[in-house]
């Protein structure tokens, strides 16, 4: 068992630096998503927020079509020199790019009709260019090394790299802006524009990047094209527990972070008014991860990654209840907020250091039970699970943004009352916590793999690989 695990692994720092490198490009262009192209459309462009949520739920749509036929391709698709899933990352690098660039475009100019055909003909050409890039880098670490403990390792790598990679957005998200002469603050178009093409030439010198520094060990072979195969796939995988515990449980894990970085744009606008502060919230979850990074593997492996994942954000959710509870007095202050933020990335940390592990778990029990040897297919499923916690997201930042009458730059003039702003802030921290009680159900009770399952998920996969 050891020879057949040995020849397959070996992977060194070179590895794991390169492969958080495609997470460090994945997370530069699709931070700003999270953090900026939202309040973009509605504050720049003055998109309603109706329409922007019927946007993300059309491209989803679209994703269930062209995410699984993607996955197929890659998986029908023989390796070459350069392997069989690295080189679609160095094929779309600069596409990406270009992609995330166009969403930004100045469009003012147009009527209402022509700015929407243009924000929905953009955000899903975007969505449809980072799948051809995404799945084939989830798919990566399956051929890296075939070493359960070594993929822990570069899924704590990924986790680092996306952290590094979002900050970016971030950063812009909070220099962005221009004082107006009532006080108020506005985002500034041309701060915007060449942030994001700064953001995006960085992406695909990271991408550029993984694909020098990562290196396939473990031999893949082409599925064979058979007639029905993709629904034959995606019919397994809604078979499987874990895997859908896990797809389901990080779909909504990531609409709890792509919430948390899009909605504080607003709330420090215009419920707390300190604009220059709207990154530290993301900041200040992400703060532990630096710490945890160390021993979160080490961790996983002696108590199980689904006990400290679980009950880890089971403690977020608790810091984000106290929010709430506090509120329910009149406390709310800015600096408790970002305290509460800092505590409940302590819970958070584990689960974005391990949930990429986790999906492998997931992946190689399909492969055990089943039989199942479509990594693409299986990653396309996953990633689309995960854009469908950005629509979740979307909708949940929309949602409160309607009650309440948002309707971009006219809020300024015509103002917010306090029980308006109250529900803004209540929004703020109830959301998330009833994201991460759902994630932590989810892990705690449907995600069957335990440190023993797991365990024995790895020595029947070093049978296989014999």
């Amino acid at each position: 068992m050891a020879n057949s695990l040995t020849a397959t692994s070996g992977i060194k720092a070179r590895d794991k630096i390169g492969y958080a490198m495609g997470d460090v490009a994945s997370c530069l262009v699709f931070g700003l998503t999270q953090s900026l192209l939202n309040k973009y459309y509605t504050d720049v462009l003055e998109v309603s927020v109706l329409s922007v949520m019927i946007m993300t739920i059309i491209a989803r749509i679209w994703d269930a079509i062209n995410d699984p036929i993607w996955g197929r391709l890659i998986d029908g698709a023989k390796p070459r020199s350069d392997g069989r899933y690295r080189r679609w990352i160095k094929i779309f690098a600069v596409p990406v790019a270009l992609a995330t660039v166009l969403m930004f475009a100045d469009v003012r100019g147009l009527g209402q009709g022509g700015k929407l055909a243009f924000i929905y003909v953009t955000y899903i050409l975007f969505g449809m260019l980072y799948t051809c890039i995404n799945i084939p880098y989830g798919s990566l670490a399956q051929v890296i090394t075939s070493s359960d403990k070594e993929r822990s390792s570069l899924s704590v790598f990924r986790s680092i790299g996306s952290t590094f990679g979002a900050m970016p957005a971030m950063v812009l998200a909070s220099i962005c802006y221009v004082k107006l002469a009532d006080g108020t603050s506005q985002m500034d178009y041309r701060k915007v524009f060449i942030g994001v093409v700064v953001i995006s030439v960085l992406s695909v010198l990271a991408y550029l990047l993984c694909y020098a520094w990562t290196k396939e060990r473990v031999e893949s072979k082409p599925d064979p094209k058979q007639k029905g195969q993709t629904a034959k796939v995606i019919k397994t995988l809604l078979k499987s527990r874990p895997f859908m515990a896990v797809s389901v449980a990080s779909m909504l894990f990531l609409a709890a972070q792509m919430f948390g970085q899009g909605y504080n744009t607003y709330l420090f606008d215009h419920y707390f008014h300190k604009t220059g502060l709207t990154m530290l919230p993301t900041v200040f979850q992400y703060l532990p991860v630096a710490v945890i990074m160390f021993f979160a593997t080490r961790l996983g492996n002696k108590f199980g990654r689904r006990e400290v994942c679980s009950y880890g954000i089971l403690l977020a959710a608790v810091f984000y209840i106290a929010l709430f509870v506090l509120a329910l007095f009149g406390i709310t202050n800015v600096w408790l907020y970002l305290a509460a933020c800092l505590a409940s990335g302590v819970g958070t940390a584990f689960i974005f250091l391990l949930i990429w592990v986790m999906a492998a778990d997931a992946i190689d029990y399909n492969r055990v039970t089943f039989g199942l040897n479509d990594e693409a297919t299986s990653y396309a499923f996953y990633s689309f699970m995960r854009k469908l916690g950005q629509t979740v997201a979307t909708i949940l930042i929309n949602v409160p943004l309607l009650r309440i009458g948002y309707e971009g730059s006219k809020l300024r003039t015509e103002g917010l009352t306090s029980e308006k702003l109250q529900s803004m802030y209540n929004s703020s921290v109830m959301i998330p916590a009833v994201l991460f009680l759902l994630v932590f159900l989810i892990l705690r009770f449907a995600y069957p793999l335990s440190k023993k399952a797991v365990e024995e998920l790895q020595e029947k996969k070093a049978e296989i690989l014999k």
